[in-house]
Order: C-alpha cells, then sequence, then structure tokens
C-alpha cells in the first residue's frame, strides 16, 4: 500500500505538487486517491489539463488482476537517500507581490499566485525538473534530481524563459502583466534528505548552490534570468548572455 504522505511524493512525480494543499486538506489519501472521479477534480480547483494528467496517472494506480487489493506502489518510488551530485537549481519569483496584496482582494491575490504555480509547475514539467517547494510567490526547483540529465542546465535556462513567457500571459485582476525573477546556479550540492511532513515534506538541497541561486534570483530584474558562472560554464553559446560583472551578496564570503 502507498503511505498516507507519499500522495504528495506522487504530485510531485507527476509535476503538479501545486496541488499537494488541496487534497491534504480535502483529507484526500491512498484510501480515496484511485476513487477519484473528473468531476472531483474539477470541484477541487484543478484545471483540465491538469486533470487529464492525474485521471491517466490514477488508472495506472489500479491493481493487477488477481492481486489482493490496495494501489499499486510503482508509480511512487522510495525515498531517496541523500547523495552528493551536480545540481542545478532554480529559485523563481514572482516580481511585486507586495504591491499585489496590497491592491488586491485576498481572494484574487490566491487565484493569481494560484495561476503563477500553474504556469511555472506546467514548464518545469516539460523540462522534467523538479518542484522541491513552493514558498508563497516563489518556487524551488531542482534540475539533475532526482532523474540526472546531463544537459540539465539548459534544461533549467529554457524552462527559465519559458516561465517568463508563460506567466506574461496571464490576466491579473489589476490589468498590467505579471512579472517574475529567476536566479539559476549550477554545483555540488547534497541532496535527497526528507525534511518536514504531509504537504509541507520536501528533499532538501545543502551547500552553496541553492543558496547561490536563491541571491542571483534577489539581484534578477523583472522578467529576466540571473545565472551562474558555474552554469554559463555549460551552456556553451546556446544563448545570449549579458554579462554583470561582480557581485557581492548576501551570505556569500566571496564576490561572484
Amino acid at each position: 500500500m502507498v503511505e498516507t504522505d507519499s500522495v504528495q511524493t506522487w504530485l510531485q512525480r507527476l509535476g503538479l505538487s501545486q496541488y499537494a494543499v488541496v487534497f491534504a486538506e480535502n483529507a484526500i489519501d491512498h484510501r480515496v486517491l484511485s476513487d477519484l472521479t473528473e468531476a472531483d477534480l474539477e470541484k477541487l480547483g484543478i484545471l483540465m489539463g491538469h486533470r487529464k494528467i492525474l485521471l491517466k496517472a490514477i488508472s495506472a494506480l489500479a491493481p493487477e488482476p488477481g492481486a489482493s487489493g490496495g494501489i499499486a506502489t510503482s508509480p511512487i518510488p522510495p525515498s531517496a537517500e541523500a547523495e552528493r551530485r551536480n545540481l542545478t537549481v532554480m529559485f523563481c519569483d514572482l516580481a511585486g507581490s507586495t504591491a499585489l496584496a496590497e491592491a488586491l482582494d485576498p481572494e484574487d491575490v490566491r487565484e493569481v499566485i494560484r495561476s503563477f504555480q500553474d504556469a511555472c509547475a506546467g514548464i518545469v514539467s516539460r523540462y522534467e525538473g523538479y518542484i522541491a517547494r513552493y514558498m508563497g510567490d516563489g518556487i524551488l526547483v531542482y534540475f539533475g534530481f532526482p532523474r540526472a540529465h546531463e544537459d540539465a542546465a539548459e534544461r533549467a535556462v529554457r524552462a527559465a524563459l519559458g516561465i517568463i513567457s508563460a506567466v506574461g500571459r496571464l490576466e491579473a485582476p489589476h490589468g498590467d502583466s505579471l512579472q517574475v525573477r529567476i536566479g539559476i546556479a549550477t554545483g555540488l550540492a547534497v541532496v535527497g534528505d526528507i525534511i518536514g511532513s504531509g504537504a509541507a515534506q520536501e528533499q532538501a538541497a545543502v551547500g552553496e548552490t541553492p543558496n547561490l541561486a536563491a541571491r542571483l534570483q534577489s539581484i534578477a530584474a523583472p522578467d529576466s534570468v540571473v545565472i551562474s558562472a558555474g552554469t554559463r560554464e555549460l551552456l556553451g553559446g546556446q544563448f545570449y548572455y549579458e554579462e554583470l560583472g561582480e557581485q557581492i551578496l548576501k551570505g556569500i564570503a566571496e564576490p561572484v
């Protein structure tokens, strides 16, 4: 049987972890997962395309003929042990969210954040990134974990550019376009330790790389992507770049 809090891991593998909180709030666990219908998912506020993805995945949970019952466990992998690996980390943040919160009704803000998360999750899933955590108006994404890719850095940058385009097409209640700031860093990290539980569970990455990605995001202009030197070295001539010069970043010992 699938453990109760593995539903979140299952959603993460589908690139739909933005719905983990909704599932938890509605007490959807392994005992009822396979009973969900499209009408149920629509009532939960899940987008049509995501409903189709979920229904296909739910159908794969059905036990094999002759099995004793329960949900097949293969779609949900066991928790990975922490490991040292080269990782590309992306921090993506909705620009101007404080001003939005001040100008809009809380329900409207919630819908803006949900639309932003859905747009980001769809692009990240396309490039096989792993959403490690939702942080209100921010998203932490790993490329190269749990599935390793030789072109993880390229996938991260293409996903970042795709996110800027997708978020820019969203309709905000105040009529203005939404914008994002993105930071990407590549380097060694220890990743895979499970921290938290339930909807707050994540597989943490420890090391300078996640910290650097977060700091690069903080200096990014709206609708721009700032990448580390380590990421740049892996990309070659695939993109156009603008040198930002030496930067002194909070929490980073040496200028970068």
